[in-house]
């Protein structure tokens, strides 16, 4: 006796399990575009160009002998020259976060009659961060990573293996 196609339960699951794989397709495809990833770094071709520059950058420091201790709390930076060169009227301090963009921030500073560089922190930083130190002239740089918050003051020297 001859049944029916949709009495068959092989015929369903023949059909069900194609049916599953492409629900679950358009579910994965709706989840990854619905928030993407943000890119810390955008345009990797680019920043990867721009490394020899920045390398440049870093042993300028290191020539000039430029070092700074940070001292980080909840709800302010302190940041002290201690190299040769000692004297700036202005810097630039960059968190980047690790993997969430949204949390950088900026922060320009100039320093106090102590020639230390004091900010109040609106936010609280923790986490691990790439910290970078330039002037306003922006002919040397610093950067270092860092995973915060740490009670013991951190010394920031000038290294190219922290190159980009």
């Amino acid at each position: 006796m001859k049944t029916s196609w949709y009495k068959e339960p092989w015929a369903w699951l023949i059909f069900t399990l194609p049916a599953i794989a492409i629900v679950a397709g358009v579910a994965t495809y709706i989840i990854a575009n619905h928030e993407p990833d943000a890119l810390v770094i955008g345009d990797y071709y680019k920043k990867g160009k721009a490394i020899n520059l920045e390398l440049g950058k870093i042993k300028q420091a290191q020539k000039l002998g430029i070092r700074f201790n940070l001292t980080l709390t909840d709800d302010s930076l302190v940041l002290s020259p201690t190299g040769i060169e000692k004297e700036f009227p202005l810097l630039n301090v960059n968190f980047h976060h690790a993997t969430l963009a949204e949390k950088d921030f900026s922060l320009v500073l100039t320093a106090d009659g102590n020639g230390d560089f004091r900010q109040a922190l609106e936010q609280r930083v923790s986490g691990k961060w790439k910290i970078t130190i330039t002037p306003f002239e922006n002919h040397w740089k610093i950067q270092d990573t860092l995973h915060l918050p740490r009670v013991e003051t951190i010394e920031i020297v000038p290294d190219t293996a922290e190159a980009n």
